[in-house]
């Protein structure tokens, strides 16, 4: 028996009909009686398009329907979905709070950079001063304390790592022994004992 099939192009999963079809014509490609074709065609007694579809397959208007012989057709219904994938909720949330976390970051990080380039330009200061007292040394002392405290809160929040800040607090240690001992403030105690 002869069944009605569709001759059309589809695009990606699905098809869509411009606006501007002005005609569709119902053809039989083999030699039957008029009324053969009638029951083959009853299957499209009802057809209907939508305005707001649009594609440029079918600019000219045209759109034919064939008979062929054929196996029963399984109908189907394909849905397609023109809006774009958008992010899930919880993964826009990540991105959200990780953005929060790194400007929260990038400004410990540059606050531990600065207090340390203020002790170590001061430690230098001080050392190329050729008439330098030891008490000159108290302000440099209380620039190191607030660098520590910002070191310090910077490894407990995890903006830095433990070992990192340790590292650092050891450099401005080390500067400042080093001051000490070009000017004899401070002697090590392996020197004395060998003294």
């Amino acid at each position: 028996m002869a069944t009605a099939a569709v001759n059309c192009c589809l695009s990606s999963s699905c098809f869509t009909l411009q606006s501007k079809l002005k005609t569709i014509s119902l053809k039989s490609n083999i030699n039957s009686s008029s009324h053969a074709l009638h029951q083959n065609l009853s299957a499209f007694n009802t057809l209907s398009f939508s305005n707001n579809l649009s594609h440029n397959i079918f600019s000219k208007g045209n759109m034919s329907f064939s008979t062929m012989n054929r196996k029963p057709i399984h109908r189907s219904v394909v849905v397609c979905e023109a809006a774009p994938k958008k992010k899930a909720d919880s993964a826009a949330k990540r991105a959200r709070q990780a953005e929060k976390r790194r400007i929260y970051n990038k400004a410990k990080k540059s606050e531990v950079k600065t207090r340390m380039k203020k002790v170590l330009d001061a430690l230098d200061v001080l050392r190329k001063k050729p008439e330098a007292e030891a008490k000159e040394i108290f302000p440099i002392e209380k620039l190191i304390a607030e660098a520590y405290s910002v070191i310090d809160k910077a490894v407990k929040v995890g903006t830095l790592h433990r070992n990192t800040g340790a590292r650092r607090k050891s450099r401005l240690a080390r500067r400042k022994k080093a001051a000490e001992m070009h000017h004899g403030w401070y002697t090590p105690a392996a020197a004395e004992s060998a003294a």
